[in-house]
């Protein structure tokens, strides 16, 4: 078997040791005789995976228990209607924070329900060279919530301090760099993030959503639109994304054998300054866009001196088995994904790739 270095954005790389083990459980999980695919949701053998899923997370997180802890399908996308559906009561408003494409994608759907208001930007020619900072933001003070984009994964750029919202809850997409560090998760109100980067395999979406804000909820809502159906129900309202579940739970369990989330920051840490490094110190021909102190940790973003030599970069990088350093087709140029699953060995092959690479162009 032969397996390439993986730097795709998402669905993106996931630990070894959690593929092995499903690889090992796939046939016959646990002794039973059937694949976890073919169990049941409500029967006991996929309700341990599922809640202990749940506790693993609570654990990694430091999630209290004013907090639900969901597991919803539509992703990140269907978030960023229901959370304004949910959250925003009728004549009112809410803050957002546009960053990106996803932040401008969640503003776009709450102005579509006729409650989207900008609160603040860090858009400059088309392009999101940065992260606001607190100066820079006109908030509300009768917001519903303050909404941020922790990571933007087309754009490289990354919070490193949250913004305080006041007296308003924070709501927060994380879904390219949930789990990379510990965080206080009592300074959200809620927090969600689509599993294909940092958790697990597409089709799962995570949601950490404060109680007291579901039981304030709206209820004119369809059922599956509501945070308090979904929590009344474990998540189990429909049919569960049973075997997406499972691999939340193995790639959880896999962060806590390693030492947890401050272990998972430090070698997170590690791997994005030797890239920077890199970039930095062969500035006549790597250049990275983004300012320092708003640079991404997970999504790594560079241009070379000319979009040629860009696409034999890519090309040329395939051909050495470093798969995925395409950068996004609305902005062009490089990215390597660097999530809590791509090795450090990933890294050190691409900053000798690209050594390489100089010299010869």
């Amino acid at each position: 078997m032969k397996r390439i270095h993986n730097f795709n954005a998402g669905p993106a790389a996931l630990p070894l040791p959690v593929l092995e083990r499903a690889q090992r459980e796939f046939i016959d999980f646990e002794g039973t005789g059937m694949s976890l695919l073919e169990h049941s949701h409500r029967g006991k053998a996929y309700d341990n995976v599922h809640n202990e899923a749940i506790a693993l997370l609570r654990e990694l997180m430091g999630i209290s228990e004013d907090y639900h802890v969901l597991f919803l399908q539509g992703g990140a996308s269907l978030q960023f209607c229901m959370i304004p559906m949910n959250l925003v009561p009728k004549g009112g408003s809410a803050d957002y924070v546009l960053t990106g494409t996803w932040a401008k994608k969640a503003l776009q759907e709450a102005e579509r329900l006729g409650v989207g208001r900008l609160a603040g930007t860090s858009e400059k020619d088309g392009v999101f060279p940065r992260i606001p900072k607190q100066g820079d933001l006109d908030l509300d003070g009768n917001a519903a919530y303050l909404h941020i984009t922790t990571n933007n994964t087309i754009a490289g750029t990354q919070y490193h301090d949250f913004p305080d919202p006041g007296s308003v809850p924070l709501v927060a997409d994380m879904s390219s760099d949930i789990l990379w560090r510990p965080i206080d998760v009592s300074k959200f109100g809620l927090l969600y993030a689509g599993a294909q980067k940092n958790i697990g395999p597409s089709g799962v979406a995570v949601v950490v959503v404060r109680k007291d804000l579901v039981d304030g909820a709206r209820t004119d809502l369809p059922n599956f639109l509501r945070y308090s159906i979904h929590a009344s129900k474990n998540s189990l309202y429909n049919t569960a994304n049973t075997f997406g579940i499972y691999m939340i739970r193995n790639v959880a369990a896999y962060l806590k054998e390693l030492g947890g989330l401050g272990k998972v920051e430090e070698m997170n840490r590690a791997k994005a300054k030797l890239l920077y490094d890199m970039i930095e110190n062969n500035s006549d021909f790597y250049r990275c866009p983004i300012d320092p102190e708003s640079r991404s940790m997970m999504n790594v973003v560079f241009r070379l001196p000319t979009e040629e030599l860009e696409k034999k970069f890519i090309a040329d990088g395939l051909a050495a088995g470093l798969n995925g350093l395409k950068g996004h087709r609305s902005v062009g140029g490089c990215r390597a994904s660097i999530y809590n699953a791509v090795p450090m060995a990933a890294v050190e092959a691409l900053v000798a790739f690209m050594g390489e690479f100089q010299k010869k162009a």
